[in-house]
């Protein structure tokens, strides 16, 4: 059956090549420093991560999706678009039946043995990795070139960049508070300073306490936090109910002294898209709280 869907694919891309003599070809570096080359804009995308639905959504280029993977939930409409498996295991037969002329994909969420076939078909691939801020409305730029929505994506990037502008400007001068960082609490799992929310505490005037640990998602121990003695500690509501409320067993601790422990919105912060600036609002919000209450 891959092999039908292979020989269709195939000739679908032949196709689309011939009827595209006629038009502009398009070219963009992704993440991995990759040139993408379509010789027209895409027409059938397959998002393979949820931050991308919403990249190309926002880019204008919702209506082009043909497949997503799981929790691919916002906005709204991407609920209706077909699923192709999740950003562990990718359907590939299903990729294929639908016949893509661009994949976005995430560097950390797919294996590579399963974008090789991919690869070999001659589908073009854009890797999606953002890890600054900045980042995202240049990847919203890039999509609408390759999707052929540049009015739309020049407008979100504006948007953006204005609306990251403000925040900088207006907690520029704010006092740093050390910050944990807590993704899941079993086991414990906070982010490095490469990943993007350490970019959002930057913005918000906070210090990611394991910023200098080599891994992006890493590991810790519950003494390493109680040793590095957080002013704050913001958890995404991912980590489990209550997973917050379990550090005030250690009253001792700066942030359970002071009553500085946070839950927020998962979803906003772990997913380098535009939605980032309303988690980043959430983060810099609290922080505020902690200096005002703070002696």
């Amino acid at each position: 059956m891959v092999l039908k869907y292979c020989k269709q694919l195939g000739v679908g891309l032949v196709l689309s090549a011939l009827a595209a003599t006629a038009g502009a070809q398009v070219q963009v570096r992704d993440d991995a420093g990759q040139m993408v080359t379509l010789n027209a804009p895409a027409r059938r995308v397959i998002s393979l991560a949820p931050h991308v639905t919403e990249l190309i959504y926002a880019a204008g280029g919702g209506a082009r999706l043909v497949g997503v993977v799981s929790h691919s939930d916002y906005p709204e409409a991407a609920k209706q678009v077909p699923r192709v498996g999740d950003n562990r295991q990718v359907d590939i037969e299903r990729v294929l039946a639908l016949k893509p002329d661009l994949l976005v994909v995430w560097l950390h969420g797919n294996a590579e043995r399963q974008l090789e076939p991919l690869r070999r078909l001659g589908v073009p691939l854009f890797y999606s990795e953002p890890t600054k801020l900045e980042a995202i409305p240049e990847t919203l730029l890039k999509l609408g070139t390759l999707m052929g929505s540049e009015l739309q994506a020049q407008a979100a990037a504006g948007q953006f960049r204005q609306r990251l502008a403000g925040l900088r400007q207006h907690y520029a001068q704010a006092r740093p508070l050390r910050v944990f960082y807590q993704v899941w609490d079993q086991p414990l799992y906070t982010l490095n300073g490469q990943h993007m929310v350490s970019d959002v505490l930057r913005l918000c005037g906070g210090v990611n306490i394991f910023a200098d640990l080599p891994v992006t998602a890493p590991t810790v121990t519950q003494e390493a936090v109680i040793a590095a003695d957080p002013d704050v500690i913001l958890a995404g509501e991912m980590s489990g109910r209550g997973a917050v409320d379990n550090w005030k067993r250690f009253p001792r601790m700066r942030a359970v002294r002071q009553q500085q422990l946070y839950t927020l919105n998962g979803d906003l912060l772990h997913r380098p898209g535009p939605r980032i600036l309303d988690g980043a609002s959430q983060v810099c919000q609290r922080l505020a709280q902690a200096r005002a209450q703070r002696p």
